[in-house]
């Protein structure tokens, strides 16, 4: 039997769509704001819990949900990119994302919400259609660079969200985070739609064919394997982490969201990454990159074992230093990552980024709800622990591809 095509030869955007810096800058913004859906609710879970009478353990489920949601998104509707013109997916999910948050804001319970968030995570898979996009129209030799832009305006909302989202709840209640986000998906939709080029489609393939094609990329492409293995292996543990310090400093240190949410500047510190990981892919290989990142997050997560040992003040500094490092390694190898598979296929580049982000989300979902568990049950030692564990684990999977 004669296997499906994966690609076209059409190009995947016209040839007179080029990439100018405002939009370059917009795409970043549209990627950052279609993320930080997914993470608005983190620093919110002490107040949010104690608003709908509910347990640290049930709460863990609205992240968790959120991650499910991004990783079946992800992986059910990423790929119609390659099939249909990319513009006009980015703007229906647009819509829909924005209407997901405005029944997060109005949920009347814990399960509305928890319904809710799953359809956040469903929807703000826009941010993977953007990143695939600005390859597309990215020349070549730059391809690292582009996709490390965008990526850093990606990686700024997820770890900013945290910032505003607490700040907000703070002052304003839960449901106004909800409210004001719903109204920064509306305002960003409008200049995706008034900017963004149209995409021709790189193939023709029905989508039960199209989904099909998913198998064969996964089993051809060993590269791409190994990297959805690394990258939700390094991801248990940086969700984990974030998806229980809200908890942890509400129980610990009395903080409530506003300095749960602060800790994203300390994060936001590591989407410097991006940029600088992207260059170094290019000139160096993105292999070599992954390993520099993986150590460095192990490294990172390993400085919270001196927590214990130091006073509270102390500990909070020791916090932030890891936060910065992790995130920083964190963000590195997952640019790496992106940059090795989109040169697998051009012509596929939605379904093979649809593939390393449904291994991804699938950590961030686990290590949300493993995460949760370990500190109710062990504490945060435990998570700690977790963390190390998941950062080591893809630092042996880059360097056994290093020596291949």
């Amino acid at each position: 039997m004669s296997s499906l095509p994966l690609s076209a030869t059409a190009p995947t955007a016209p040839a007179e769509a080029g990439l100018s810096r405002p939009l370059v800058l917009m795409l970043a913004a549209g990627a950052g704001l279609g993320a930080a859906a997914l993470y608005y609710a983190q620093p919110l879970l002490g107040i949010l819990g104690a608003d709908l009478r509910a347990s640290p353990a049930q709460t863990g489920l609205v992240p968790t949900l959120t991650q499910l949601g991004y990783a079946a998104g992800i992986l059910l509707l990423i790929p119609l990119g390659d099939r249909y013109d990319r513009r006009i997916i980015i703007l229906a999910k647009a819509v829909l994302l924005m209407l997901a948050l405005l029944a997060c804001a109005l949920a009347p319970g814990l399960g509305a919400l928890m319904v809710a968030s799953l359809a956040i995570g469903l929807t703000a898979t826009l941010a993977q259609d953007i990143v695939p996009a600005a390859a597309a129209l990215a020349p070549e030799a730059h391809r690292g660079r582009t996709v490390g832009t965008v990526m850093t305006g990606l990686l700024l909302g997820i770890l900013l969200s945290r910032v505003a989202s607490g700040l907000v709840g703070e002052q304003w209640g839960w449901r106004a985070v909800f409210v004001a986000a719903a109204a920064s998906i509306a305002l960003i939709g409008i200049a995706l739609w008034r900017g963004l080029p149209r995409f021709v489609p790189t193939t023709q393939l029905g989508y039960g064919q199209l989904m099909g094609s998913l198998v064969q990329l996964w089993r051809r492409h060993e590269p791409l394997r190994r990297a959805a293995l690394a990258q939700g292996l390094l991801s248990i543990g940086f969700s984990a982490f974030w998806s229980t310090l809200a908890v942890m400093l509400h129980e610990r240190f009395q903080m409530g969201s506003a300095a749960a949410g602060a800790f994203g500047l300390a994060g936001a510190a590591g989407a410097l990454a991006a940029p600088l990981a992207g260059r170094l892919a290019d000139r160096r290989g993105p292999n070599r990159v992954t390993q520099l990142g993986a150590g460095l997050a192990l490294a990172s997560f390993a400085l919270l074992l001196l927590q214990d040992l130091l006073p509270p003040a102390a500990q909070i500094g020791l916090l932030v230093v890891a936060a910065i490092g992790f995130d920083f390694g964190v963000q590195a190898t997952l640019v790496a990552h992106q940059t090795l598979v989109y040169s697998l296929d051009p012509g596929a580049r939605s379904r093979l980024n649809a593939l390393l982000f449904t291994g991804m989300f699938i950590g961030m979902a686990a290590g949300a709800a493993l995460g949760s568990q370990v500190l109710a049950h062990v504490g945060w030692w435990g998570v700690v622990l977790l963390a190390m564990a998941s950062a080591g684990g893809t630092l042996v999977v880059r360097m056994r591809a290093g020596r291949r």
